[in-house]
């Protein structure tokens, strides 16, 4: 199980980090919605984990989650956030790789240290789909703060509503 959790992970990054680096039109369920189904599962994955977390795996995880999230916040804060059409295109700048760098090296690091403590939970690959979702929770915080400060409305989702389109002035 453990196998293909972390090949998900990938496959989820590899796309992610692709169509971040490409640029796309930004629309709000996949930015607000998407990172929380993914903690959610990865908070789902850690309790049918089979063992009891204990104090290191605790502070262990929420000291991933912190770094996660506020790696995730300097990736919205570098993201290239445009007008498009009345609507929110953004792009992840090439140096915006470091982050993601950073993020693969905190899980890493994360994970060596919870196998020196016996935190068999924070080191267990369910906790990365946690990680991932937290980070790109930090991301959607920051990217729809900038998006609600400067005006522009998400782009509208395939049924051609706009994901909090009322708080831009929007019906929806």
């Amino acid at each position: 199980m453990s196998v293909l959790v972390v090949l998900a992970v990938i496959g989820i990054v590899v796309v992610v980090i692709g169509r971040q680096l490409a640029g796309e039109p930004l629309r709000g369920k996949r930015v607000l919605l998407l990172p929380a189904i993914l903690a959610v599962v990865g908070v789902y994955q850690l309790s049918g984990h089979g063992e009891h977390p204990t104090a290191p795996d605790i502070g262990l995880l929420v000291a991933g989650a912190v770094i996660a999230a506020g790696i995730g916040a300097g990736q919205g804060s570098v993201m290239r956030l445009e007008n498009r059409g009345g609507a929110l295109w953004g792009q992840l700048p090439v140096i915006g790789l470091w982050l993601w760098g950073a993020l693969i090296a905190s899980r890493v690091l994360t994970t060596l240290v919870a196998s020196e403590l016996h935190a068999h939970v924070a080191a267990s690959s369910a906790a990365i789909l946690l990680m991932l979702g937290v980070n790109r929770l930090g991301q959607a915080a920051v990217i729809t703060r900038r998006a609600l400060t400067s005006g522009v409305p998400f782009a509208p989702e395939k049924d051609g509503k706009v994901f909090m389109g009322n708080r831009f002035g929007r019906q929806n």
